[in-house]
């Protein structure tokens, strides 16, 4: 994965946005339509959040210091609940407020349908555009990987590009959901419909939020790192000359690009001690090289205790 990647991912989405949620404001004045402004909350949260993640890449790159000695790369966990908050009230509460006061006959009377179709027209592109950019993104990253793109989605600890992601495919289907209400209302000449879809897009939204909410809250409390990195890892340890085995291995995510390594390595009772402080050393290196987002690495040499039973 890559910062550099994800910052130009979050600053394309933030843009597309901030662009949609004032047209579609103006757009759900003038038609009228609680489906219309359902979206421009969904892109004002939306923009929010985006100045959120940005946020959380700028603070994570701080150095380590003494009151936080393995950085601030977990900073990106807990902007991003505060993304998942702002979706579920910011979006989701106004979206679905808005969709029952219209479907009971307390919302809609506006004219100008014509403005909010040419406004989502204009939400397929710029929304278009930049869930582009997050597909090409996880697209390259599983290129790197060797995974597949559900898969890559699914365990990727950058939870950052997975908001982006999650967004902007919501914001897809919120424009269809828009679409699909207006359309209905000029057909059937019921407003219940534009409330509808709007009601609907509040649920989407609330799906969103509780998905990110849940990637975010697994990583901040320490979340191991993927089951094939720990293999290799492990692999690693083993492979080291005068290892014997590991008795114990545990990983922990300091953000989506630091990993933190703690084990019982057992040594070999014909190494002495300083030849397994020089193993040691050559392990933490090896770790580093093979699996570049190891940043800190703890070992606990150990040698196997021979249980012996009496005849």
């Amino acid at each position: 994965m890559s910062k550099s990647e994800t910052t130009k991912t979050v600053l394309v989405a933030g843009a597309a946005n901030l662009i949609l949620a004032i047209t579609k404001l103006f757009a759900g004045l003038l038609a009228g339509s609680s489906a219309m402004l359902a979206e421009s909350a969904h892109s004002v949260a939306d923009t929010l959040n985006q100045g959120f993640l940005y946020t959380s890449l700028r603070r994570s790159e701080r150095p380590p210091d003494r009151r936080h000695p393995f950085g601030y790369g977990n900073e990106r966990y807990v902007w991003s609940l505060l993304a998942a908050f702002g979706i579920f009230v910011a979006g989701a509460g106004f979206s679905i407020f808005e969709g029952i006061l219209t479907m009971t006959g307390h919302g809609g009377g506006g004219t100008t349908v014509w403005l909010a179709y040419a406004v989502l027209g204009l939400g397929a592109v710029l929304e278009g555009a930049s869930w582009l950019r997050a597909f090409y993104q996880a697209k390259k990253e599983t290129r790197e990987n060797d995974r597949d793109l559900v898969e890559h989605v699914r365990k990727s600890p950058d939870v950052t590009f997975k908001t982006a992601l999650f967004e902007d495919t919501a914001a897809m289907i919120g424009l269809a959901l828009a679409a699909g209400g207006l359309a209905m209302r000029q057909i059937t000449g019921s407003e219940f419909w534009d409330g509808l879809a709007s009601a609907l897009i509040g649920v989407l939204l609330v799906v969103l939020a509780f998905s990110i909410g849940r990637e975010s809250m697994g990583l901040l409390i320490g979340q191991a790192a993927d089951p094939a990195e720990q293999r290799k890892i492990r692999a690693e340890i083993c492979g080291a000359p005068g290892v014997t085995g590991v008795d114990e291995l545990l990983t922990m995510h300091f953000g989506p690009e630091q990993i933190l390594v703690a084990a019982k390595v057992h040594f070999s009772d014909d190494i002495s001690a300083d030849e397994a402080e020089d193993v040691a050393g050559e392990i933490d290196r090896r770790l580093r090289e093979r699996v570049p987002t190891v940043r800190h690495v703890f070992l606990d040499p150990t040698q196997r205790v021979i249980k012996t039973t009496a005849g």
